[in-house]
């Protein structure tokens, strides 16, 4: 799918960053969390279905507030709090296996084997480094990003990974593309963001004055505002370097 023309060519002539969403856009789980959670049910005895399983979790998500106590919204404290809401609040499961499970969970989606890297991926960084651009993951992730992004093979390739659970502010808000911002050294018209969510990633970018592109393998997506998008990492990387 060919990126659409936009009117920020004199942006991209002094492109100096480039920042990436991780999750959807750089990576993906393998097998997806709903199938990770129904497992780590029906491990403890507990029969559920995927679709209901799906809808509990987006429920559950959207009822939380982004601040769990002390705990920002993706850190294991915070999804402690969510794991507590589904099993036991919702499933039935019994306070005294909760612990156990936690474990089990956070081992899980700390191991890079439950991720899959996108094709292109460790290309487009360290392609785009070889130009001198700083690459940065900057995305709405738990702590353990980092040490999944080494996993993968995809750390190295980076110039810094900026998580929001870390950061205690997450995108789409200003504060977190201001502090990639600094993490890069860079003015916001020096810099892209690409991802594959409009809100948070097309949306958040611009609103700082950081050009945004939106990677969305959708051929039949419908027409939004005119932000430049491309199909999948490849083309991402073919589309900066022919803009350089």
């Amino acid at each position: 799918m060919p990126a659409r023309a936009t009117n920020d060519d004199a942006h991209r002539a002094h492109l100096a960053a480039v920042f990436l969403d991780a999750g959807g856009t750089l990576l993906t789980e393998s097998p997806p969390r709903v199938e990770i959670y129904r497992e780590a049910a029906a491990r403890r005895g507990i029969d559920v279905s995927a679709p209901y399983l799906r809808d509990l979790m987006y429920r559950t998500h959207a009822e939380l507030p982004r601040s769990a106590g002390e705990h920002f919204r993706y850190s294991q404290g915070w999804f402690r709090t969510f794991i507590a809401r589904i099993f036991r609040d919702h499933l039935g499961l019994p306070s005294r296996e909760l612990g156990a499970l936690e474990n089990e969970l956070f081992t899980r989606f700390a191991d890079p084997r439950t991720f899959r890297l996108f094709p292109g991926a460790i290309e487009l960084a360290h392609d785009l480094r070889a130009r001198g651009l700083v690459v940065g993951v900057v995305s709405n992730w738990s702590e353990t990003l980092p040490g999944v992004l080494d996993g993968l093979g995809l750390g190295r390739e980076l110039d810094f990974v900026l998580v929001s659970s870390l950061e205690r502010c997450e995108k789409p808000e200003p504060e977190f593309f201001r502090r990639a911002l600094a993490r890069a050294g860079v003015e916001a018209s020096r810099a892209l963001h690409a991802g594959n969510d409009r809100e948070r990633d097309v949306q958040g970018a611009r609103a700082v004055g950081i050009l945004p592109v939106l990677v969305l393998d959708e051929p039949n997506a419908p027409a939004d505002d005119g932000t430049a998008r491309v199909g999948d990492l490849i083309e991402l990387k073919q589309w900066i370097l022919a803009r350089l």
